[in-house]
């Protein structure tokens, strides 16, 4: 198999399907509107995986559409204050660019990722008419396995380290070990300043909510029997540590009740996101 035939990682399709889930099943207004990606993805049937259930799957959808939703309005307003650069890691099956071309315009956004699925969504974009790839739009593969620099990879796509930027991590943190999480939160305390760094982390899971807390003991199971198992998990305090840690001077934890009063306040179908992802959101 050659590299442009790699597929997404599972957890990416799965992720735009749940997006795409959320427009189709819960009731307007839509926290974020996006079936761009389940056109990527091209999956037939979707809705009759186990996983696509609209019942079980309420609290979890909710919080991915959240954070994505959450990401792009930071993006928006480091936009208007002037910022030019946005930097997705583990960008995935992200359609930012493609569902909000008026921002996106404004700014180069340079998304990260694996090689071999990188190059299956870029053709996948041509496919189904997002044809030609905007100038405005950077691809930057890293062969993160083979100990390759996204940061080196990524000023050499033409990121100029002396602007500021905006960038968005969010469902890869739990995936690494503490000592990986401070190096990241190291690198990006040295980004210019006027830089913003946002970031999600998984809470242990005795400070869940009750009713989440079975989902999650179900997903940590399922992801270390895929090889690719939970590692990290910090309490706000730790979190905000581990940024003064790396040398910011600015954090803030945004937790999972700010989300929900943002943008689940007054819905008449009760939808809200389960209490175990929260953001960390850094300024230099």
């Amino acid at each position: 198999m050659g590299i442009n035939d790699i597929a997404p990682e599972h957890t990416a399709v799965r992720v735009a399907l749940w997006r795409a889930l959320h427009v189709q099943v819960d009731s307007s207004p839509h926290i974020l509107n996006d079936e761009i990606g389940l056109r990527l993805a091209g999956e037939e049937n979707w809705r009759d995986r186990p996983d696509m259930n609209p019942d079980w799957t309420r609290r979890i959808r909710s919080s991915i559409v959240a954070r994505a939703r959450f990401v792009e309005d930071l993006v928006e307003e480091q936009a208007k204050l002037g910022t030019t650069q946005y930097v997705i890691l583990g960008a995935g099956l992200d359609t930012f660019v493609q569902r909000q071309p008026e921002i996106a315009s404004r700014l180069t956004t340079f998304e990260v990722d694996q090689p071999g699925p990188q190059k299956w969504k870029e053709n996948r974009l041509l496919e189904i008419g997002f044809d030609p790839i905007p100038e405005f739009l950077k691809f930057v593969p890293v062969d993160f396995e083979g100990g390759e620099s996204w940061w080196d990879r990524l000023i050499a796509s033409g990121f100029d380290p002396k602007k500021p930027a905006i960038v968005a991590s969010t469902g890869v943190s739990m995936y690494l070990t503490k000592e990986a999480n401070l190096s990241t939160l190291q690198q990006m305390s040295k980004l210019a300043p006027g830089s913003c760094f946002a970031t999600t982390y998984m809470l242990p899971i005795d400070l869940l909510e009750p009713e989440d807390q079975p989902t999650l003991e179900f997903t940590i199971k399922k992801t270390r029997e895929a090889g690719t198992p939970f590692i990290s998990f910090f309490t706000p305090t730790e979190i905000l540590e581990l940024a003064k840690e790396a040398g910011f001077s600015k954090a803030r934890y945004v937790s999972i009740e700010d989300i929900r009063l943002r943008y689940f306040t007054n819905r008449e179908d009760g939808l809200i996101p389960g209490s175990g992802e929260c953001f960390l959101v850094a300024m230099t």
